[in-house]
């Protein structure tokens, strides 16, 4: 059972971090909405749960819930920059289809 980060998405997350002034690391998740059913939740994080299972990878701490564990063992969290436009990109070998926007999955 494992989360990855690539080196961009940990540069990216210790930046932020550093910005903000606070932070442990981020919280990957999921949540049940859209077209195809799940989508992803990431969030920072001031305070570790008790009840989180925590990844460490390039100095960077992710911490998942252990209900979403299941459905997303095995991703790799990248960050990205296509022209305009950047963000987090998940590469779950869990995910069975996509929905059209890419907004939601299911496994």
């Amino acid at each position: 059972m494992a989360i990855t980060l690539t080196e961009a998405a940990a540069r990216h997350v210790t930046r932020y971090l550093a910005r903000r002034g606070k932070g442990v690391g981020v919280r990957l998740g999921i949540k049940t909405t859209g077209c195809s059913g799940l989508a992803y939740k990431l969030e920072y994080v001031d305070e570790q749960d008790p009840a989180d299972i925590v990844f460490e990878e390039h100095g960077v701490k992710v911490m998942i819930d252990p209900k979403s564990l299941a459905y997303i063992d095995g991703t790799e969290l990248d960050f990205v920059r296509e022209g305009l436009n950047e963000g987090f990109r998940f590469h779950n070998p869990n995910e069975r289809d996509r929905c059209g926007c890419g907004e939601s999955f299911r496994v």
